[in-house]
Parts: structure tokens; C-alpha cells; sequence
């Protein structure tokens, strides 16, 4: 079975939550973002990545902006369930943006990334990296495997949502709109694609948005196999 979940940033105590403790052999569980054990290079990240690297299940993270992506480039790039990914170690993996992963006949486009709001901080601590910002050159990527793909994909994974979507959650919020290029970028992809839906981690909700769309945080949503691709909603 696959499981959708949302930031962790490196909170240890998502890994004693009873819903993780639940993952078995064969399961995989993928990260919507901020995964946030890959960041200082400390003595408890390197637990941390043993431990997850020796469960029977896979954790597969895409990134947000409070993982540091010059420590996960460094792993070795393969290629797993018809995608690109850095393996981290074992069972840890990172899934590389603009690619389409099949696990159990449903077929996910993934793409991280964000732009950090904090980022004249972090970047005077020394923990903010460029990276985070997608580049032309990958957005161009992601578009033309999702043309590949015929514009259909069962599920989109990112951490960043499309436009409207963050500005619809920071109105109800009452908070200022600050949608980006990446967000426009996806609310371009999104209308070009048929998909069944679209999960993204980045505002911190366990929230239903449209039938379409869902913010997820700390719930681990299930993703049946599919039998086939019929009721996949045209866009």
C-alpha cells in the first residue's frame, strides 16, 4: 500500500506516531515536502537515516525548503519504479523532481521545491540553499514527461500547491496572499492534465480542499492499487 504524508521536518516524534508504526513490509510511504532529517549532518540525522533505511517499508520524500539538497545530491542517482531517485540509503530514497513514478498500477508525478519565506534568515545562519527555487530548466523537464505521459498522470505530489489553491487556504486564513512562479507553474500543469488527484504538504493542514486537491501534514492517507485508469477526471 502507498501512504501520502505531509512535512515532517525532522520531528522524531512522527516516528513513534502509531499510524507510522503501522508501515510493513512492502508499503511506501511518500513525503510531501520539508522531510527535514537531511539538513545539519548531525549525530541524530545519521540515526535517524540508518533507521529509516533498514524499515521493510520505503520512505520516499520529495523536497521542500527545509531540506538540504547539496547533502541529498550527493547520493547515488538510480532509477526506481520508472523514475529518477537518489537513493539516500536502504529503504530512504528521494524522489527527483519532473519525474513519474508506477507503484501498484497508479502512476505519481513528482516535483519539490518551494521558496523560502524566510529566507534572508536562514541564509545568514548558513541553512538556506538556491536549490530549493526549481529552475527553468526543471520545470521545462517536468512538463515535457507529463507530455509524454499523454497529460495523464493518477496523482500529482508536491510540496508547493497550485496558485489558486495557496490562495484560497492563505484567504480563509486571513493571511496576506505570496504565490510564486512555482505555484503558477503547477496551476499551468494542472489545467493541462487529467489527473485524480493532487497532494501537497507545504501549509501545514490536514485539510480536503476540493475534491481534487488536499493539503496533508501529519495523517498518513492511503492510495489504494488501482485496477485500472477509468475514473481518472479530466481537467
Amino acid at each position: 500500500m502507498v501512504y501520502i504524508t505531509g512535512d515532517m521536518h525532522g520531528d522524531l516524534t512522527r516516528l513513534y506516531d502509531k499510524e507510522f508504526r503501522k508501515l510493513k513490509a512492502g508499503d511506501v510511504l511518500i513525503v510531501c515536502g520539508d522531510f527535514g532529517y537531511i539538513f545539519s549532518g548531525d549525530k541524530t540525522e545519521k540515526q535517524v537515516i540508518n533507521f529509516l533505511a533498514k524499515r521493510k517499508f520505503v520512505t520516499a520524500f520529495i523536497d521542500g525548503t527545509h531540506d538540504n539538497l547539496e547533502r541529498i545530491y550527493r547520493a547515488r542517482e538510480t532509477v526506481w519504479h520508472g523514475g529518477k531517485v537518489h537513493r539516500i540509503k536502504g529503504n530512504l530514497l528521494y524522489l527527483c523532481r519532473g519525474q513519474i513514478f508506477k507503484i501498484e498500477n497508479n502512476t505519481y508525478f513528482t516535483f519539490g521545491g518551494g521558496e523560502s519565506t524566510d529566507k534572508d534568515m536562514r541564509l545568514s545562519l548558513g541553512n538556506w540553499w538556491r536549490e530549493e527555487e526549481p529552475t527553468p530548466t526543471e520545470m521545462a523537464d517536468g512538463a515535457r514527461t507529463l507530455d509524454e505521459a499523454g497529460l495523464t498522470v493518477d496523482y500529482f505530489i508536491t510540496h508547493e500547491p497550485p496558485s489558486l489553491v495557496k490562495s484560497s487556504m492563505l484567504l480563509r486564513r486571513g493571511e496576506n496572499d505570496n504565490t510564486n512562479k512555482l505555484n503558477g507553474y503547477f496551476e499551468e500543469i494542472g489545467k493541462s492534465c487529467q489527473f485524480r488527484h493532487w497532494y501537497f504538504g507545504s501549509l501545514h493542514e490536514d485539510r480536503v480542499i476540493t475534491g481534487r486537491y488536499t493539503c496533508v501534514f501529519k495523517k498518513l492517507i492511503p492510495i489504494p492499487p488501482a485496477l485500472d485508469n477509468s475514473d481518472i477526471i479530466i481537467a
